[in-house]
């Protein structure tokens, strides 16, 4: 059996990463990793980056690299597959640091739960159930930005890729063995586009938990604190919440204050955001109270009630039932807000539609059958009642 290189190589200077970057380029695979801080910031800070091609685990110091260029060559080369698991937050990373995200990409905890390991597997628990290696994750918390980083930092970031490339190419057999390596593609190329995508601060409203709640004026107002927050949230690279909680948010838009007197009142908004942020929170309420009628947002959808429920049961059911049919975890075909999606999507006599990530391969597979089985119990679904 081959030996693994797990060692930590650290790299700080430009040329030798350049070098190295010429060489990866060659290659059909690579791993990789990072480790980052953002406990008081908005945006991921790189602490390190981790590369593994199969031949030595490399640990690419960010904060002390100049010349990022051959990085972002390497990770939009279309020749190099960028093997990582569980990568939503490190594709964060590599949009705040490098400006790009790397692609084509292959997330093997996706590839893991189509191939049968479970849904949102681990990656320690993916090797040890892939290759009886135990890897232990004492620096989980380390503070990475550190410097130097401690032996036991190095060897623990090392071992994020020295498996991954032997994981990877047990995947894509397993994979293909299955018929299903398109489909872990697919759901890995997503995790790209999603990164890519430009949010649209206005949309934001709508993530506040209870904004059904509020009538349109109202949701006026949500929809415009919602992208201050938002938009001062990035540019001054804080927390949300640090500039205020939802609750404050949801508040501010039922109580609508437009002076310091009427703020004091709400308790929900403490007293250092008040005095921090309170101009700007009402200089934007003022502004949504001056949007013409026609300019509101419509009332949001309530949650599900009881009158849904059975046919919410019958499409999880058939879901589950094709999934243990498959060896497949539910969760990885159905998300909770795509039923939902489907069976709003039929109330009041409309046509029952699937969601978008429900077509592709997702619709050949299900697609039919949840339509078949909303139809059948379109009976169990009752009108909506607009809320009060």
């Amino acid at each position: 059996m081959t030996t693994i290189p797990t060692e930590p190589i650290w790299i700080d200077q430009d040329a030798e990463l350049a070098e190295l970057c010429e060489r990866w380029s060659q290659q059909g695979a690579i791993a990789v990793d990072t480790e980052f801080m953002r406990s008081e910031t908005f945006y991921p800070i790189a602490g390190l980056l981790q590369i593994g091609d199969g031949r030595g685990c490399y640990l690419i110091d960010p904060l002390a690299i100049e010349d990022l260029e051959p990085l972002r060559d390497l990770f939009q080369n279309p020749a190099v597959t960028k093997v990582l698991h569980a990568c939503s937050e490190d594709l964060e990373v590599f949009q705040r640091w490098l400006g790009v995200v790397p692609e084509p990409l292959f997330d093997t905890q996706i590839g893991a739960a189509f191939a049968g390991f479970g849904f949102s597997l681990g990656y320690a628990n993916l090797v040890q159930q892939l290759l009886g290696i135990e890897i232990p994750k004492g620096e989980t918390r380390s503070d990475w930005l550190q410097r130097p980083l401690s032996v036991p930092q190095k060897k623990y970031a090392a071992l994020d890729v020295a498996h991954m490339l032997v994981i990877y190419g047990k995947l894509l057999q397993r994979l293909r063995e299955q018929g299903r390596l398109d489909w872990a593609r697919a759901d890995s190329a997503d995790l790209v586009a999603n990164a890519k995508s430009t949010p649209d601060f206005n949309d934001y409203y709508r993530k506040v938990g209870s904004a059904w709640k509020l009538r349109p004026r109202e949701l006026a107002v949500l929809r415009r604190l919602s992208a201050w927050r938002e938009r001062e949230a990035r540019e001054r690279d804080r927390p949300r919440n640090r500039l205020i909680k939802e609750n404050g948010l949801w508040e501010l838009a039922r109580r609508q204050p437009t002076d310091q007197a009427q703020l004091r009142t709400l308790k929900e908004v403490p007293a250092h955001t008040q005095k921090e942020e309170g101009e700007a929170l009402m200089a934007e309420i003022r502004l949504a109270l001056e949007e013409p009628e026609s300019a509101w947002p419509e009332r949001l959808d309530p949650p599900l009630g009881k009158a849904e429920a059975p046919l919410m049961k019958a499409l999880k059911r058939y879901v589950r039932e094709l999934a243990e049919a498959q060896d497949l975890p539910p969760e990885l075909l159905v998300r909770k807000r795509e039923y939902e999606a489907i069976v709003r999507s039929g109330l009041n006599g409309g046509s029952f539609e699937l969601p978008e990530r429900l077509q592709g391969w997702r619709h050949e597979l299900l697609g039919q059958g949840l339509l078949e089985t909303a139809e059948a119990h379109r009976a169990d679904v009752e009108p909506q009642q607009e809320p009060s």
